[in-house]
This record gives structure tokens, C-alpha cells and sequence, in this order.
């Protein structure tokens, strides 16, 4: 990374740092400590338990993305889903640093580089299509709710148009031509120490395209984990004892989410999502106190999760160095 990059992430942490102070000034850190404390520790822990539990439609889109791998190895994609996030939660490398560090564990277990370079590709791509179906699906659904309770009427028809979205999307993977495309952009902007197997990637690309019941797969288990993440926010808020509509919720945190991938040179999207809440979240009748205090969960559920994840990747790296020594 150079220097220039560097500051510019120093930069972009101190601004993000700065917005977060402003979101729990203005609106009272107490007050939130307060809202906070509503979970409790037994609904915090369930929250924690359904979060990784979420990421097991991740691991299996990760893995459908890759032909050719056995679904008994489950366990070991949905594993390196939660090392990918985990390293770009915590660790200052952010994404990149994830994505080298899961398909790292990948290759420990034996995996053909090229065959992980190839489904982590698909399984990105489907993810952002996912997210882009998710995201629209939010906005419809938030100028619904911001029209006012006659707006009701409108659902069916928002959910009709997500349903043409989908179709739409799974055509342009069926299509083949236009997703490869964008997948060997992606494999040469994320990928630039596989340029040595960049002539198998991509032919290892392209037989995975060929396979389209695989390709619609990854997008729809990425979709159900875009959408499972969105419904932990409003399980975390239900035992907060915070009664809000699941509707109102799929649409501010498809806003959440959005904003947080636009931020992601900044680590963990710090302070962008705690303003994004304290802003956003009155609209949709969640108080901002209340909203940053489900931001102040999340972040601690990245910590719970993320910290023992982190160690376990350390001791696996400890354990395969020892292991190359005596060899």
C-alpha cells in the first residue's frame, strides 16, 4: 500500500471518527448506554448465536460458487466467510485484507488456488448483484413507508418488482457474457497476485459461468444472507423491547448497508453507519438514541465474534508454521 493510500485511509478513519462523536453528542451518549442496556445480556447472546448462523447461507454461496467441491465442505467456506469478515471488521487492511485471509484458509485445506480465486469472483459478484437487488427492494419499500400508512396497498406491487429485479438479474447471470465480464474485472482488481494463474482463472471462470444453476444459487443464498443480517437488526430491536414494523427495518438497514459499502475505505465504515442511523432512523418512527443504540450492538457483536475468530486464524497460521518447520 503506498503512502498517498495510507493517509488517505488515516484521513477517512478521523473524519468517520469525528461523524460518530457528532451522532452520539447530539443525540446523548447516555440516553444510548440506556437504550442499550435494554438487550440484556441473554438477548444480546441470542443475537450473537443468529448472527453466525447467518453466515452460513454466505458460506454455502461461496461454496455453490465453486464446482467440483463437495457440500460435506460447508463448514469450511461458511468458516472463511466469517475469517473474510472478520479481518475487515477489526484489522485496519479493511476488505482486501479479508479476502486475502479467507482464501488464504482455503488453501491450507488443500483447495486449488485457482478454483478459490475463481468461486471467491462468482461469489462477489452474485454478492453485489444480491445487494443491488436488496438495496432497491429497501428504496421502493422506503418511499412506501414515507408516503404514509395508505402506501400499504403499494407492497404487493413493490414485492411483484423485486420479483422482476430477481428475474432480471438471474438473465443477466444466464446471459453469461456480461457477468463474466464484470467477474475478470474484478478478478484483476482484487486478484493482482494471481496474475500467474490468471489464464486458468479465468478459464476456471468461465466453465463456473457455464454452469448457471450453480451462478443463480450463489445469488440466491447471497440475497437470503443480505436479508438475514437485515432481520437481526430488527430481532436485536424486538428484544430491546422496541415494537417497529420488520418492513421498516429491511429498509433502513438496506440504506445501512449501502452506505457502508460506499464507505468501505474507511475500516469497519466507523462512523458512517452511526451517523446514517442517527439520521436516517427517525424517519422510519425509531428514536435516534434507540438507533445508535442497535449500532453500538452490532459493533459489539463484531468484537464478540470477530476477536475469538481472529485467534483461531492466528493459531491455524502458528500451527502451519511449526508444521513446515519440522517437515
Amino acid at each position: 500500500m503506498s503512502g498517498y493510500a495510507r493517509v488517505g485511509i488515516l484521513l477517512a478513519t478521523l473524519v468517520g471518527l469525528a461523524a460518530a462523536v457528532w451522532a452520539f453528542g447530539s443525540t446523548g451518549f447516555a440516553n444510548v448506554l440506556e437504550a442499550t442496556a435494554r438487550i440484556g445480556s441473554g438477548g444480546f447472546v441470542l443475537f450473537c448465536l443468529y448472527s453466525l448462523a447467518s453466515f452460513v447461507p454466505l458460506g454455502a454461496a461461496w461454496l455453490a460458487a465453486a464446482p467440483g467441491e463437495p457440500g460435506s465442505r460447508l463448514c469450511l467456506f461458511t468458516w472463511a466467510r466469517v475469517l473474510r469478515e472478520a479481518v475487515a471488521d477489526l484489522l485496519p487492511f479493511s476488505q482486501i485484507g479479508g479476502i486475502v485471509v479467507g482464501t488464504r484458509s482455503l488453501m491450507q485445506k488443500g483447495i486449488a488456488p485457482t478454483r478459490i480465486y475463481a468461486s471467491l469472483v462468482v461469489d462477489m459478484t452474485t454478492e453485489m448483484a444480491a445487494q443491488l437487488v436488496f438495496t432497491l427492494f429497501g428504496l421502493a419499500l422506503m418511499a412506501s413507508i414515507l408516503m404514509g400508512h395508505d402506501a400499504a396497498a403499494l407492497r404487493p406491487l413493490i414485492l411483484g418488482g423485486t420479483g422482476i429485479m430477481i428475474a432480471v438479474m438471474a438473465s443477466f447471470f444466464i446471459a453469461q457474457r456480461p457477468a463474466l465480464a464484470l467477474a475478470e474485472r474484478i478478478a484483476g482488481h482484487f486478484l493482482p497476485g494471481a496474475a500467474g494463474t490468471m489464464a486458468g482463472l479465468l478459464e476456471t471462470l468461465r466453465a463456473t459461468y457455464a454452469d448457471r444453476s450453480r451462478v443463480i444459487a450463489a445469488f440466491g443464498f447471497n440475497l437470503l444472507g443480505w436479508i438475514a443480517s437485515a432481520f437481526g437488526a430488527w430481532l436485536a430491536l424486538h428484544m430491546m423491547d422496541v415494537r417497529i414494523s420488520v418492513w421498516s427495518v429491511l429498509s433502513l438497514e438496506s440504506l445501512i448497508f449501502t452506505l457502508r459499502s460506499v464507505a468501505f475505505a474507511i475500516p469497519a465504515a466507523i462512523g458512517v453507519q452511526e451517523a446514517a442511523y442517527a439520521l436516517a432512523a427517525p424517519l422510519f418512527g425509531l428514536p435516534a438514541e434507540t438507533a445508535l443504540a442497535l449500532s453500538l450492538v452490532k459493533r459489539a457483536r463484531e468484537l464478540i465474534i470477530g476477536l475469538p475468530t481472529l485467534l483461531l486464524w492466528q493459531a491455524q497460521e502458528a500451527k502451519a508454521v511449526v508444521a513446515a518447520r519440522l517437515r
